[in-house]
């Protein structure tokens, strides 16, 4: 059969296709307009949006905007052509990797162009076929995307979520398989997991340290700029920073841009600026991005009210959501996740209802991300949300449980958006 007759196919009898004509626009690939804020345009009416991780607002803050525009000018997006390796090296992104090393408390850094494709890149740097990777089952799509990497070669071993004694088992079970091939062990975990909330337990593996000999990678992209007294992440928010031995952090959540970086010891990083293929052959980092990223962090190190405010909404509104009877599950971070009941068609029905008629956009998360007969929907609060804001959420969240319960929004097929 052709290629393409067996995509197009494919896509008459999947669920992804099935519904892809009717979800594309809205539910999927959905467009917000205006300026980055708690507010923003979705079809051409307003909408409080908590869809968007610029945690602590600096995606549209004065100070950012000004050092963007400034850099924009005076280097333009093509500064510096090339990777770094060949001619892409500048003196600016070497003090924002001495800057992040400081900052997170580790030897030294290196860039990465994207956080997704730095991540499984260096995943694929960091083992070989000797090796073995433990991750939890929960790990972010990247990070399956390395492990998924090293099967071809080597072993991997999955822990379940969060759960300490099926780590403790298959680091054991990572031990019998070094033994023969005189390889490594590398244990991966998120700081805090993105779609859940829920925290890593960091103090626990480290503490298996003491039994098992294994090095510590943990991808707190959520945790950076949010989590610890100084915003350092997961890792100072247990006291355990200087017990993670590959810390990833990520530029498109609290720095609000693009980008990431890996900081660890600096004979790791050195080997890693010389194998991480996602960067050896990639342009490097334009220099806004760079100097815009030198500014950020500088703000997140001497501006503690941003993440004061974001923590007193994210408060307010859990809280405020948890006094309604909404399950949040186990989060212990901004992150919010409403938990509810009912199938694919409801809670698409529910979102339009919340979209459409309460002004409340977020993000919908349902089955194959999820279990069946359950609903996800995920609020990112920020600094730049108002109590407001929170206080019209709750009342539009408890009106759309009512509904739901009341079996409401159960019809033969998705409500049609209306035409723009």
């Amino acid at each position: 059969m052709d290629l393409f007759q067996k995509i197009e196919k494919n896509m008459e009898i999947s669920p992804l296709g099935k519904h892809a004509k009717e979800a594309h626009g809205y539910f999927t690939y959905p467009k917000l307009e205006g300026e980055i804020s708690s507010k923003m345009f979705f079809r051409g009416k307003e909408v409080i949006t908590w869809s968007i991780n610029n945690y602590l607002g600096l995606s549209n803050h004065p100070e950012i905007r000004k050092t963007d525009a400034q850099a924009a000018k005076e280097w333009g997006l093509g500064t510096p052509m090339g990777s770094r390796m060949m001619s892409g090296e500048t003196k600016y992104h070497e003090k924002l990797e001495n800057n992040l090393s400081e900052f997170v408390q580790k030897e030294d850094t290196i860039l990465l162009n994207f956080g997704y494709q730095g991540m499984h890149s260096a995943i694929d740097a960091l083992v070989d076929r000797r090796d073995v990777i433990v991750y939890d089952e929960e790990s972010h799509a990247c990070i399956l995307d390395g492990v998924r990497l090293h099967k071809l070669n080597g072993t991997t071993f999955k822990y379940l979520h969060n759960d300490i004694k099926s780590l403790e088992k298959n680091l054991e079970r990572a031990e019998n398989v070094i033994k023969k091939t005189n390889g490594s062990i590398l244990v991966i975990t998120e700081g805090v997991f993105g779609m859940a909330g829920d925290l890593g337990k960091l103090k626990e593996i480290c503490d298996l340290k003491n039994k098992f000999s294994f090095r510590l990678f943990v991808d707190d992209a959520h945790g950076i700029g949010t989590m610890g007294e100084n915003g350092i992440g997961t890792g100072e928010h247990y006291g355990v920073q200087d017990e993670i031995d590959i810390y990833f952090g990520t530029f498109a959540k609290s720095f609000s841009s693009i980008g990431a970086f890996i900081s660890s010891k600096k004979t790791i990083i050195d080997y890693l600026k010389y194998t991480t293929r996602s960067q050896i052959f990639a342009k490097s980092l334009p220099m806004p991005i760079v100097i815009g990223a030198i500014k950020r962090l500088e703000m997140i190190k001497t501006k503690p009210e941003l993440k004061n405010k974001l923590w007193h909404v994210t408060n307010l509104l859990q809280q405020g959501l948890k006094n309604e009877g909404f399950d949040l599950g186990k989060t212990e971070s901004c992150v919010t996740p409403v938990w509810l009941e009912g199938g694919v068609t409801e809670s698409t029905n529910l979102t339009f209802d919340l979209r459409e008629n309460h002004g409340i956009f977020c993000s919908i998360v349902t089955y194959p991300v999820i279990p069946k007969g359950k609903i996800m929907l995920r609020l990112i609060p920020t600094a730049i949300h108002t109590e407001d804001d929170v206080q019209k959420t709750v009342k539009a969240f408890t009106e759309v449980k009512e509904k739901l319960f009341s079996g409401k929004y159960i019809t033969k097929k998705i409500e049609k958006p209306i035409s723009e």
